[in-house]
This record gives C-alpha cells, sequence and structure tokens, in this order.
C-alpha cells in the first residue's frame, strides 16, 4: 500500500513513522510512505500557502493554488483516493479503516488555520472527520487515520486473531483481560481464566464483552449480533 500525506509540517510525522508498528510496516515493505510539503508548490519564494478569506471574517484560510499542485505532484495511480480531512468529513471508524486497508494507495490533505479554500473540494474524493472536535490541523487526524489502517494491513501484527477481537470489529466492546499476578493486592483474577476450560472462558469473555458494551457504548450495541440476555 502507498499512503501520501499533504501537510505544510512534514516533519511532524517523522517520528511517527519511525516507531511501533507504522515502523514494522514501512520495513518489511508492506506500506510505503510519502510526505508531501505543501508549501514547495507555493506561487512565491516564501511559501505562502494561505490568505485572508473574501467577505473578511477572522482566520486565515489556505489557498487552493498550492493544495492541487501538491495533489498532482503524484502520479495519479500512486495518489489513488484522496481525503480531506475536516469536520464535515464521514465519521472514521473501524469499517472505514477495514475499506481503507484494501486499497493500493490512499492520499490524506491535512488543512490548517481556518480551513481550506472551497474550491480544493473539487479534487478531493471525499472527507474524513475523526470526531466532533477541532484540532490545529490535520496532521494528528492522519496519524490516527494512519495507525488504524496499517495495523490491519496482513503481515503487520504478528497473530492476526489479536485485530479480529479488537474492540469494535464486531460493533462492541472487547472483553477484559488479565495477565499475572493471579492476586494483586486482594484484586483476583476471575477464576474462569484459570480453568482451562476454553469453551467457559469464550463464554465468559463474550457476556463480558456485552456487558461492558451495554455499560459504556449502549450507543453501538444495536449494531452488534451478540445481543446476549437482554433483561441485562
Amino acid at each position: 500500500m502507498n499512503i501520501n500525506i499533504f501537510s505544510i509540517f512534514p516533519s511532524l510525522f517523522h517520528p511517527f513513522l519511525e516507531v511501533g508498528i507504522v515502523r514494522r510496516a514501512k520495513e518489511k515493505g508492506i506500506v510505503s510512505f510519502n510526505i508531501i510539503n505543501i508549501r514547495d508548490f507555493a506561487s512565491d519564494s516564501y511559501g505562502t500557502v494561505d490568505d485572508y478569506p473574501y467577505g473578511g471574517g477572522p482566520g486565515m484560510i489556505m489557498k487552493v493554488e498550492p493544495i492541487v499542485r501538491a495533489l498532482e505532484s503524484v502520479e495519479e495511480k500512486k495518489r489513488g483516493i484522496v481525503y480531506l480531512l475536516s469536520p464535515r468529513g464521514e465519521k472514521f471508524n473501524q469499517q472505514m479503516a477495514r475499506n481503507l486497508a484494501e486499497k493500493e494507495a490512499l492520499s490524506l490533505v491535512c488543512g490548517r488555520y481556518k480551513g481550506v479554500d472551497e474550491r480544493v473540494r473539487d479534487f478531493v474524493d471525499g472527507e474524513i472527520s475523526i470526531g466532533d472536535y477541532i484540532l490545529s490541523g490535520g496532521e494528528v487526524a492522519a496519524m490516527v487515520i494512519v495507525e488504524a489502517i496499517v495495523r490491519l494491513l496482513p503481515g503487520v501484527v504478528g497473530n492476526i486473531e489479536s485485530v479480529n477481537t479488537d474492540s469494535f470489529e464486531k460493533n462492541i466492546l472487547d472483553a477484559p483481560y488479565y495477565t499475572r499476578p493471579q492476586d494483586f493486592r486482594g484484586k483476583k483474577v476471575p477464576d474462569v481464566l484459570l480453568s482451562g476450560d476454553h469453551k467457559r472462558i469464550a463464554k465468559w469473555r463474550e457476556e463480558e464483552a456485552i456487558r461492558l458494551t451495554k455499560k459504556y457504548r449502549m450507543d453501538i450495541m444495536s449494531k452488534t449480533s451478540l445481543k446476549g440476555d437482554k433483561s441485562g
């Protein structure tokens, strides 16, 4: 997979790409990254990428020309599907991450300042939001999306079952997990997990996942096929 990120602060991505599963995926050749500095495509020697909004008002607006030129600098096949990171975008979730992980190429455009010139939207395929709050720019949002996608690519995570049983994979939170010691200050590991009975353990984990989802995320409970005890 080829991922292109368009930003005026490309240096923000350098440490991110050198740690954890993202680095591992890159070193294995599973994914390649192309970080494009939008300033390199400004029309003046100062690298100006923003200007005052027509009609007045507070804040600065990212100019359309350098963004479009930056996009067009990448061959269409390697550019793939292009998303603008924007508050009006489709809410990012696990299913979207899975869908994007199937693409051969993906481009993410990071806005800054008050926003981007509206005409930028004529040159992208869609928009993505990671939540109902405002960041200073799209860079952190891009990192969230990249990590969610990369960990789904075949060969990145050692045990694929670890990924398939994560929270939200079945529109449900994951079950609680424990490790050593068995007793920490009187707080003990549930007996069922020490029983060696894998059928009982699987049933307990499913029931606990349903209980936690009902308690913390009832909003997604209606989407799951695991309903559990309806009286709970």
